[in-house]
């Protein structure tokens, strides 16, 4: 619990989490909770953009593509009202591009799905110092192909045809691929 001890030094402990995944969104929000932070959430740009209206927020964790928009909307209008608020993007769609133009709009840092509540914490609570350390068992390529197909299976409502013209893919190839185990 040294998340709750460096979070003692913060006076303002409101963390607005916008995320359009709600199993993910409530996992996250009730892992904040725990973790000292006063947590209100949403689940679109437009209901991020009302919440940081009325009062913005110190912390952000925000999702780079939500259903109604792009989060990075959220991000420069929490550094608009609020200079000092720190702000973090996730995605599970990762490129160097967006992830500069998230530090250009005010995040201070930009991480992958999926995110463990630990690594969100330490990348809100991260001075800009010090760099974070590095994971001690990344995922392999194929199990962040095979975590990235199953995502856009379950989005799909676990259509196999839907999946696989999503991905550009032959269905039947899609189909092995669901068939097997996890790579590790």
């Amino acid at each position: 619990m040294t998340a709750i001890a460096e979070l003692s030094g913060h006076a303002d402990r409101s963390l607005l989490i916008v995320e359009d995944d709600k199993p993910f969104l409530e996992r996250l929000s009730r892992a904040m909770e725990t973790r000292g932070f006063t947590v209100t959430s949403c689940d679109s740009v437009s209901d991020g953009l009302a919440e940081i209206g009325k009062a913005a927020p110190a912390f952000a964790v925000v999702d780079l593509r939500l259903g109604d928009g792009n989060g990075l909307d959220v991000v420069s209008a929490l550094k608009r009202k609020r200079p000092d608020a720190r702000a973090i993007v996730l995605t599970g769609y990762g490129n160097i591009a967006t992830a500069v133009t998230a530090v250009k709009m005010g995040a201070v840092d930009y991480l992958s799905k999926p995110a463990d509540a630990d690594d969100v914490v330490a990348a809100l609570l991260a001075s800009g110092t010090e760099k974070s350390e590095l994971p001690h068992n990344p995922m392999s390529a194929d199990r962040v192909r095979w975590e990235h197909i199953q995502r856009i299976y379950e989005m799909c409502n676990r259509n196999v045809s839907e999946t696989a013209r999503r991905l550009n893919m032959h269905r039947r190839t899609l189909q092995r691929i669901l068939a097997k185990r996890a790579p590790r």
